[in-house]
């Protein structure tokens, strides 16, 4: 295993990490907006949420917050899938596709890689939540109320951090922790099984159509499982100040209280919307770059 094999997951994470998140971040928007509605006001429905978001420009509306994670998550991808590829190699996982994958490798590989990734990606999301949860839900918003909203994620972060100090800017952490490690375990092991068992049935099949098609099946069937607590982490990393809610239990009792199972599924519809796209240019950017960079080192060392 050279050192070049670590930089080039690193490489190849980070290029698809920024792909996805562009891809992404509108439909995000209108998913964190449908989730927090308790900062803002009701909607009527989700083309209630869209034609609101869509009254502001685009850096205030769809793209509100993107900032924040376009110039992190290339980090954030880099630091999941370079440990992901790490710890493929070290446990013998097999680098030709070709051969039968090893789900388990797969599984813990995946789960293990999201830790490190977690420090860095919590904050982020906080930052990010709280922007897009700050997108008024009526026109006639007065200046006192906008006052309230922060202009960007420097703002936001310094804000957070003065008044709540690192429990603030590391509010939901279990709960993204519940989140995430389960959904990126499914998430690579359905992508590395259907890359596998593509190249049997499906042969004529360019590899860049089966990644793409792969990665968002995977995307979609992995954020279904967990959607429950992206909306429970959604909620509390809005409530920065923790005013509404005291913890993950507390959140979970009040929603369940007030709306039952259903309000544990807001945003379904967006979410579904957005996770086919971004999981598919994310995994298949990510292969394809990874293919590339190796198809570079092969060359330099002829």
């Amino acid at each position: 295993m050279t050192h070049t094999s670590i930089i080039n997951d690193y490489v190849a994470g980070a290029i698809g990490g920024c792909a996805g998140i562009v891809v992404g971040h509108p439909l995000d928007t209108i998913k964190v907006q449908i989730q927090t509605q308790e900062y803002g006001g009701k909607y009527s429905g989700l083309m209630d949420c869209i034609r609101t978001v869509h009254r502001q420009n685009l850096s205030k509306g769809y793209f509100r917050g993107l900032s924040w994670p376009l110039f992190s998550y290339g980090y954030l991808n880099a630091i999941f899938f370079g440990s992901y590829g790490f710890l493929l190699r070290k446990l013998g996982h097999p680098e030709d596709t070709t051969q039968k994958p090893d789900y388990l490798i797969i599984g813990f590989s995946s789960a293990v890689a999201t830790i490190p990734q977690l420090v860095f990606s919590c904050p982020v999301e906080v930052v990010k939540v709280t922007l897009q949860a700050q997108i008024p839900h009526t026109q006639g918003v007065s200046r006192v109320q906008m006052s309230k909203y922060y202009n960007g994620p420097i703002e936001a972060s310094v804000n957070i951090m003065q008044k709540s100090g690192l429990r603030g800017i590391y509010r939901g952490l279990t709960t993204q922790i519940v989140r995430d490690t389960p959904a990126n375990c499914i998430y690579m092991v359905l992508y590395a099984f259907f890359q596998y068992e593509s190249q049997h049935w499906l042969p004529s099949i360019p590899s860049q159509v089966i990644n793409f098609i792969g990665g968002g099946i995977s995307g979609v069937l992995s954020w279904l499982v967990i959607m429950p607590f992206d909306v429970v982490k959604s909620k509390l990393q809005a409530d920065t100040e923790g005013k509404m809610y005291k913890g993950f239990g507390d959140c979970v009792k009040r929603v369940y209280a007030a709306e039952g199972v259903k309000a544990f599924f807001l945003g379904i519809g967006p979410m579904a919307m957005r996770a086919f796209p971004v999981n598919a240019v994310t995994l298949m950017v990510y292969t394809e770059s990874l293919l590339y960079l190796k198809k570079l080192e092969r060359a330099n060392d002829l």
